[in-house]
């Protein structure tokens, strides 16, 4: 009987497959294949242990198919839509992520950046690190977000003006202030002006200080105009480190060498785009 379920479980995994389908959630499971859920996280283990299935979210289940077998599983790309469904979380891709999507890759993107409402911890799944930063308001930016189509379905990404304004609200997760610069150099050619000024609202002044710097800094001023008169209608500017983790220890940090009057930036190392 056990082995008629574990064969019975493996041609359903087979047969999905072979209709284009790599997710199931575990209520699917049991519901086609009659079984109870104890039955079904036997199975589900056992392909596991053979690296034919991975888990990255409780009753959640993702197929390896054959080609992804020497990496641990199928690129994140396949199956982040539904998972997210499944987690009744909003999302988009974002960050460097969505930038490489935009056409700027520059340097290998080790994570699947990830923006969604709620504090998730990583994931690891096969060669791939899905990463996940907080933004509590995500309909403020709804109109920044685009579908783009996989292999699998579609994905939320980030457009390029909501890519430009979480690098730079996000400096970590992209990597410094280098890295943030050298995506720019490909993402700026791309910029609607309109819909940046638009987007900056759900952002902080400072955040949009530092992009619009930036912008300018490495050519692109032409669409920061909206921008600034934006950010000058929020009550005025304020003085804003270019790098929000140069300054903080006033002792170790190197010397301002640049005021940006017009954003009101203080560069104290310029970033260096590696173009």
């Amino acid at each position: 009987m056990m082995h008629t379920k574990r064969s019975a479980f493996s041609s359903y995994l087979t047969e999905r497959l072979s209709e284009g389908r790599v997710v199931f959630t575990a209520s699917e499971a049991q519901a086609e294949l009659g079984i109870g859920p104890g039955a079904l996280l036997d199975a589900a283990e056992r392909q596991q242990r053979r690296k034919h299935l991975i888990r990255p979210r409780r009753g959640f289940y993702v197929i390896v198919p054959p080609q992804f077998l020497g990496w641990g599983a199928p690129p994140p790309s396949w199956y982040i839509d539904a998972m997210m469904a499944h987690s009744q979380r909003p999302y988009y891709v974002g960050l460097l992520t969505a930038a490489e999507l935009h056409g700027a890759s520059h340097q290998a993107v080790m994570e699947f950046q990830v923006i969604t409402d709620r504090q998730l911890g990583p994931i690891r799944a096969g060669r791939s690190n899905i990463v996940f930063r907080y933004r509590k308001t995500m309909e403020a930016v709804a109109d920044g977000i685009e579908k783009r189509d996989t292999d699998t379905g579609h994905m939320n990404i980030a457009g390029p003006e909501l890519t430009a304004l979480d690098l730079v609200r996000y400096p970590r997760g992209a990597g410094g202030l280098d890295h943030i610069a050298t995506a720019l150099v490909d993402l700026g050619p791309q910029i609607d002006a309109t819909s940046l000024t638009a987007l900056s609202g759900a952002f902080e002044r400072s955040v949009g200080q530092r992009l619009g710097h930036l912008l300018e800094r490495l050519g692109y001023g032409e669409c920061t105009d909206g921008l600034h008169d934006a950010l000058s209608r929020r009550k005025g500017m304020f003085w804003v480190e270019l790098d929000p983790l140069e300054g903080a220890g006033q002792d170790f940090s190197p010397a301002v060498v640049e005021r940006d009057e017009r954003w009101r930036v203080k560069v104290r190392l310029p970033p260096e785009p590696d173009r």
